[in-house]
């Protein structure tokens, strides 16, 4: 496995080994001693299949104060995988990274806590896993505008399909102090 940091160095972008031959490919997606050494030291507790149609969005989507790391993969189809930096007092609030993820490239992003994630389906029946650091909790969770043009995200796709919900999810200027974790000086 190769590690490489994003323009969001605590955001990973990892290539996994993977072994090819006439019936097809071998991956490992996860042991935990790896991830150890690629500095990932979380332990996850929850794994979510998302499915969805070519041009859904799904974001950008954290929590908080339960915050929830995760690692993404794609298990058929593409997606433009987004992340942004929410960390009150972070030299990088607002500054976003994306990466597009494919099945045929076993690559895994990793999202530590204290930002927001989102991704835009490319093909149909998509198929995005990822693992989380903790339990889903509903009063925990919140929401920031896809198309905020202060963060200034460049999606893939001029019509993406949205949720009411995400539709709806206020502007990061409009996010209280009270809503968004703090930057912890390393």
């Amino acid at each position: 496995m190769t590690v490489e940091s994003t323009s969001l160095p605590e955001v990973l972008l990892l290539t996994l080994d993977s072994y090819r031959d006439e019936r097809g490919a071998f991956m490992e997606l996860w042991r935990s001693s790896a991830y150890e050494d690629a500095g990932i030291p979380d332990h996850f507790v929850q794994d979510n299949l998302s499915v969805s149609r070519k041009n859904v969005l799904r974001g950008l989507h954290f929590q908080y104060p339960k915050g929830q790391a995760k690692l993404v993969s794609i298990v058929q189809g593409r997606v433009f995988d987004v992340v942004v930096d929410i960390r009150r007092g972070s030299p990088r609030f607002g500054q976003w990274t994306g990466v597009e993820l494919r099945s045929d490239r076993p690559q895994q992003l990793f999202i530590p806590e204290g930002f927001a994630h989102g991704f835009v389906s490319l093909e149909e029946r998509t198929c995005f896993h990822y693992k989380c650091s903790s339990l889903y909790a509903p009063e925990c969770e919140h929401s920031i505008r896809w198309d905020d043009a202060e963060i200034g995200i460049s999606w893939p796709v001029q019509s993406p399909i949205i949720s009411e919900k995400d539709a709806a999810a206020p502007y990061l200027v409009e996010l209280d102090d009270d809503s968004l974790p703090a930057y912890k000086h390393a």
